[in-house]
């Protein structure tokens, strides 16, 4: 391990999301934790138009590239499509959290999706022993605030944190998750 934290932060879906939109988020999170960490902001393929296969490929492809203790954190469809992947796929190594904003939720209740469906047991899909947080705006007209609720659902061992006040960008201000992410400290990992 380098002495720095690694982050690796998933861009949302949308003609111009990464250099115009959530690179202000990157911004904001790199201010917030400084240099003890390094966070990674990979261009997803065809941002115009995220698929879950192309998206998913690319996103197992950059987790590789990570040290043990690191967190993966994703904004809007980049981190349904990272919980997604991660339900589906163990990473190679052990991750100290993911963290989810402004998340849409496909399935019953919420948005339908050809490619997926997040299951009723997403939860215990997921990698044990990594902590799960859902960051959304109670401002979000994009993806609803509700969204974060049925996530709470499906992913029980969540901390949801609903922001009053912040919209789908959570107004470029990630502040909390930078709080967050500084509290989760890398846990020794064992290979079996």
């Amino acid at each position: 391990m380098t002495g720095t934290r690694q982050i690796l932060f998933i861009q949302g879906g949308g003609a111009g999301a990464h250099d115009e939109w959530d690179d202000k988020l990157v911004e904001s999170l790199r201010r917030e934790l400084g240099a003890e960490h390094e966070v990674r902001y990979p261009r997803m393929p065809d941002e115009g138009h995220p698929t879950y296969a192309r998206w998913s490929a690319a996103i197992r492809r950059e987790m590789a590239d990570l040290d043990d203790g690191a967190v993966v954190a994703g904004h809007s469809v980049g981190a349904t499509i990272l919980i997604n992947a991660l339900a589906e796929q163990s990473p190679e190594r052990g991750l100290a959290a993911i963290v989810l904003i402004a998340a849409p939720f496909v399935g019953e209740g919420g948005w339908p999706s050809d490619e997926f469906e997040l299951t009723s047991d997403l939860g215990a899909r997921l990698p044990q022993d990594v902590r799960v947080h859902v960051f959304h705006g109670l401002q979000d007209e994009t993806a609803p605030p509700s969204h974060a609720d049925l996530y709470a659902l499906v992913i029980p061992q969540a901390q949801v944190h609903r922001l009053p006040g912040r919209d789908h960008q959570l107004n470029n201000d990630l502040s909390e998750v930078a709080e967050a992410v500084s509290i989760n400290r890398p846990r020794p990992v064992t290979h079996t």
